[in-house]
């Protein structure tokens, strides 16, 4: 056993000097007269490609003393569940109260409503990805849509933020509409290479339609939401916020309103998700999900149940949308490049698709511990994906494998992971 370890780490460490080499090897600098130089760095190397045989070995050695993996009881999977109770209301107590926690600054609010925007978006290709198993790589397309949509809505017809809003979801959700037709017949990665394609489409179409988009300056000036009327200046003033329930004029007012806006746009997500969970509909998401020929057989609308999926999960992006594009201010293509799409599948998938607590949880771990590793600068992304890796191999089916059958006879018992099909939520 331990000559087959050897050889399977050498040739982890083959990889891994394959692939940092030119990534972490070669750089290039610009030298003293302003030309361009190439600077080695082979001990960074040699650092990482031990580290990969290392952790090779030590990982087998682990699965070496587990064994076979041993299916969990449901008496475990009933405690996750139990758990999972306590850990949804708390958080949810952490998140309306962050604002007036002691040494909640500028800082802490940004990051929160960055991390709730995230979970928004999350929630929402969740009904797409985790229930109804449609594999969506082009998500920041809806996303886009929405930003777009409130931006030129107000600035060219003058429109406030509470009639975008609404505007900006259908918006999103025709779209959704127009990509779910042509890809009624598409599964896998067939599914995920057009909706990638979509995806750069929508991102090219905003970069060169100038006339309409202003190409990439991007749109600026959007208007900032209000009160009821009440605007949020940091001057204070006639017909302000401070002025109106007579407190100090402060920046911050502003910046936990729009906290507590994400807050209560992201929870009302959540409750929709829950209540179509449970509903026919939902049901035939997850039917279709777990075997397209069966649902097909059991007379349920193919058709229809795909295109409410896309349709309802742009719904979401595009509210989102609108919110990041009032947060912002300013919006551009840059802002909608693949990578955003790829870091809220990472969220639906690393916390467990079909589970809303897992992806919270997810969005929380990696939006959250993106930015406590940004002092690392370019070491941080390989910090990224060393612990992704990490909780693929631990925990293949997300953070939170386990889910609770939305109908059930009797007695609602969790679903151990271990008896869920690879792959699905």
């Amino acid at each position: 056993m331990m000559p087959q370890a050897l050889k399977d780490a050498v040739l982890t460490a083959l990889v891994a000097f394959g692939l940092f080499a030119p990534m972490v090897g070669l750089r290039t600098d610009v030298g003293p007269s302003g030309a361009l130089v190439l600077r080695q760095r082979w001990g960074d190397v040699a650092i990482l490609v031990g580290l990969a045989f290392a952790g090779r070995l030590a990982l087998l050695a682990w699965r070496a003393a587990r064994g076979e993996p041993r299916p969990q009881s449901t008496a475990r999977a009933e405690a996750i569940r139990r758990a999972g109770r306590l850990v949804a209301p708390l958080l949810l107590a952490v998140a309306v109260l962050l604002p007036f926690m002691p040494g909640t600054g500028r800082y802490e609010l940004d990051l929160g409503i960055l991390v709730l925007t995230y979970v928004m978006l999350g929630w929402g290709l969740n009904i797409v990805v985790g229930l109804a198993g449609l594999l969506d790589l082009g998500y920041v397309a809806f996303y886009a849509v929405g930003a777009y949509s409130y931006a030129l809505l107000a600035t060219t017809f003058g429109l406030s933020f509470w009639v975008c809003l609404p505007l900006a979801g259908i918006l999103a959700a025709f779209w959704g509409i127009l990509l779910g037709f042509p890809v009624l017949r598409l599964r896998g990665d067939y599914l995920a290479i057009v909706t990638l394609a979509f995806g750069e489409i929508i991102r090219i179409v905003l970069l060169n339609w100038v006339s309409l988009t202003n190409g990439p300056n991007g749109v600026s000036g959007i208007p900032r939401p209000t009160f009821f009327g009440l605007t949020f200046s940091a001057g204070g003033g006639p017909g302000s916020f401070a002025d109106f329930f007579g407190l100090e004029p402060s920046p911050s007012h502003r910046v936990i309103f729009l906290y507590y806006l994400i807050l209560a746009l992201a929870l009302i997500t959540n409750v929709i998700s829950i209540r179509l969970r449970r509903q026919p509909l939902g049901r035939a998401w997850e039917a279709l999900r777990e075997d397209e020929i069966a649902c097909r057989a059991l007379g349920i609308n193919i058709t229809t149940t795909k295109l409410t999926a896309f349709a309802l999960g742009a719904m979401f992006a595009g509210i989102a949308g609108s919110f990041f594009a009032t947060r912002q201010g300013f919006i551009s293509p840059e802002s909608f490049t693949f990578i955003e799409s790829a870091i809220i599948l990472a969220i639906v998938v690393l916390g467990g698709m079909g589970s809303q607590i897992g992806i919270a949880i997810a969005a929380l771990v990696m939006i959250g511990g993106f930015e406590v590793f940004r002092d690392l600068d370019e070491w941080r992304m390989l910090v990224f994906g060393l612990v992704m890796v990490m909780i693929m191999v631990l925990r293949p089916r997300g953070l939170v494998g386990h889910r609770t059958p939305s109908v059930a006879l009797g007695e609602r018992r969790m679903i151990s992971a271990e008896h869920v099909a690879e792959g699905h939520g």
